[in-house]
């Protein structure tokens, strides 16, 4: 494990990401495609669990997640983990707005009849981070309460830990890790693996 119980992948990935998003910033364009290439698996992977995995929606909404996270790069301030964080706000709000344009869709997804609504690891079993990333399990995610599936999607796709995953959600990191453990538990029971646990981000959204 590493520093403040975060996989030593995972902070080897933020390391790297941090180097690429700050020389980015001096206008370096190969650093940018670093950055995109660490992030965009986990950031798709998010916005399809919050629109759904039929079509290019998550793609598209990554896509315009992306030129504005390009547009306002100079204004950003941290590190790696910060990056992601950051990335994962803009998304979400793509995302809230697309929902909002689909208002008149007959019988929406539970999460994203929530969604509507809103104001605009450690040692995860191997087999649950692998079966997480399929389209299956992200429409199980769907499937939970609001809050567990956002915190599992957080936590375990895009990879933040818990107080960045509480910044995103604006809510307080003890609901959201509750809200990941108990989400994590119930994935865990419908894919039939035992000992899923939350005690630290997954690394599913970084490439390999």
């Amino acid at each position: 494990m590493g520093q403040g119980g975060k996989p030593r992948r995972a902070q080897a990935h933020d390391e790297e990401l941090g180097r690429a998003v700050a020389a980015a910033q001096d206008g370096d364009e190969a650093a940018f495609a670093i950055a995109y290439r660490l992030v965009q698996p986990g950031l798709v992977g998010y916005l399809r669990g919050l629109v759904g995995t039929e079509g290019e929606t998550a793609e598209d909404i990554a896509a315009e997640a992306w030129l504005e996270i390009a547009r306002d790069l100079g204004r950003f301030r941290g590190d790696g983990a910060g990056f992601r964080g950051w990335t994962a706000t803009i998304a979400r709000h793509r995302a809230f707005d697309h929902l909002r344009r689909q208002r008149t869709r007959p019988r929406p997804a539970a999460l994203e009849q929530d969604m509507l609504e809103l104001p605009g690891p450690h040692d995860t079993p191997e087999q649950a981070l692998e079966a997480i990333s399929t389209r299956r399990v992200l429409d199980l995610i769907g499937e939970l309460p609001r809050d567990q599936a956002e915190a599992v999607l957080l936590r375990v796709v895009v990879g933040l830990d818990g107080p960045a995953s509480a910044r995103v959600l604006g809510k307080r990191p003890g609901a959201v890790r509750t809200a990941a453990h108990r989400g994590l538990r119930k994935l865990g029971e419908r894919l039939g693996l035992g000992g899923v646990t939350d005690d630290g981000p997954g690394t599913l959204g970084e490439s390999r």
